[in-house]
């Protein structure tokens, strides 16, 4: 066996031209299939944790039929024996207790429409980074009654740090809750939807303007691992009665599940082309080593070498050509894809504002998900491997005189 393997190796060198071409197809194949999917992966785990660290978390503890009603009424009380142990449940990184509603922001003679969020500043920041967005002004305070305005509703306003302007709204139970409040710092949001929007406020203050005092309407609960998830919502579940709601983030967002999967279909469907070409590629290259190599094989067999080991030395090497192409793909691919998910590509200009209207990021990041390599690569070398089935069959039907006078 050991000889066999050794001159499958030689041969391969007789020829270096034609090795090279045979593994270049290989290679090139799964350096586009791992590009390819690593950028579809990063991109839709980009999303998923933007809308979960901005909205939702990745579950949410909230009052059974809030999600369908938005109302205060559905608010929640939690013990703090019920957060620590919240806390203390596996794979559980980070708790976030939220009050949302939406008020009419004035100032002068304009009037807007904000979404309100009262949260804890410290750990809202552990979540979104809100403090990084500060671009004028300072972060919040625990203690502060003021607020923190997006920059494009500023703008809309006519305000800056220092000024005032009237939040007017409902409470809980239908009372009016209004407040003239100092803008404290501005945020910038890349999303126009989020920048044009958003009001932040301390949860003890937003809590005392809508009269709700230590309630809120939902914890967003970030977790270590998207995969636990199952695990950790049943864990939940068992520290609350039935008039709490624990959700994932896919239930609270099904629209974005579904532009998933269908750019996920769409991806697939361009893989699946890109193998076809692959294939074809692989065997006509495979195809042409075989017919060159006619004479070659026609004179082993009239020799006394038997079929069967020149099907074991071709056999082989369709193996070391499958594995020097795939061994290169991932060698230039592996470093890429790493550079691109710690740095991913920003686009700018008309592209970046095609991104920005169609309410997403002008980023794209790159997965380096372990499984995506696995994957693609096993598909890619079983692709090459099956195309070495073409010249077992072609010498076991070889006639070794008609084959020497090719």
């Amino acid at each position: 066996m050991q000889l066999f393997i050794l001159l499958a190796w030689r041969n391969l060198w007789r020829n270096k031209r034609r090795t090279i071409i045979a593994s270049a197809s290989i290679f090139f194949a799964i350096l586009l299939a791992l590009i390819m999917r690593s950028m579809q992966h990063g991109t839709y785990n980009y999303m998923i944790d933007s809308m979960v660290r901005m909205y939702t978390g990745y579950l949410q503890i909230h009052s059974k039929g809030y999600w369908e009603e938005r109302s205060l009424e559905k608010s929640i009380q939690v013990e703090e024996s019920q957060l620590q142990k919240i806390g203390k449940i596996n794979h559980v990184s980070l708790v976030v207790p939220r009050l949302e509603n939406f008020m009419l922001v004035s100032s002068e003679e304009i009037t807007k429409v904000a979404s309100i969020f009262s949260i804890l500043p410290e750990i809202e920041d552990s979540l979104s980074k809100l403090k990084s967005k500060v671009v004028t002004g300072r972060y919040l305070n625990s203690d502060d009654e003021g607020i923190l305005i997006s920059e494009g509703l500023a703008k809309m306003l006519n305000v800056k740090v220092g000024d005032s302007i009237v939040l007017y709204g409902q409470g809980i139970y239908g009372i009016t809750a209004a407040a003239n409040s100092k803008i404290i710092g501005i945020i910038r949001f890349a999303l126009p939807e989020l920048n044009n929007t958003i009001v932040y406020l301390p949860l003890k203050y937003g809590q005392n303007l809508f009269g709700m005092e230590n309630r809120l309407t939902s914890m967003s609960i970030m977790i270590d691992d998207l995969e636990k998830i199952s695990f950790v919502k049943n864990e939940i579940e068992k520290l609350f009665d039935e008039s709490f709601e624990v959700m994932t983030w896919d239930e609270m967002m099904p629209e974005l599940v579904q532009g998933i999967q269908l750019d996920s279909v769409s991806g697939l469907i361009m893989l699946f082309i890109l193998y076809m070409i692959v294939t074809f590629g692989i065997l006509g290259t495979i195809m042409m080593m075989t017919a060159e190599r006619t004479r070659e094989y026609g004179i082993l067999i009239s020799i006394g070498m038997k079929k069967k080991w020149l099907m074991l030395t071709s056999l082989f090497e369709s193996i070391f050509i499958s594995l020097i192409g795939a061994f290169s793909g991932l060698i230039v691919a592996i470093p890429a894809i790493i550079y691109f998910s710690n740095y991913p590509i920003r686009f700018t200009g008309e592209v970046e504002e095609l991104f920005l209207k169609f309410g997403f990021e002008p980023i794209i990041p790159f997965s380096t998900n372990p499984k995506i390599f696995f994957a693609h690569t096993l598909i890619v070398l079983a692709i090459a491997m099956l195309s070495a089935l073409y010249p077992i069959s072609y010498i076991r039907k070889l006639e070794p005189v008609k084959a020497i006078r090719i």
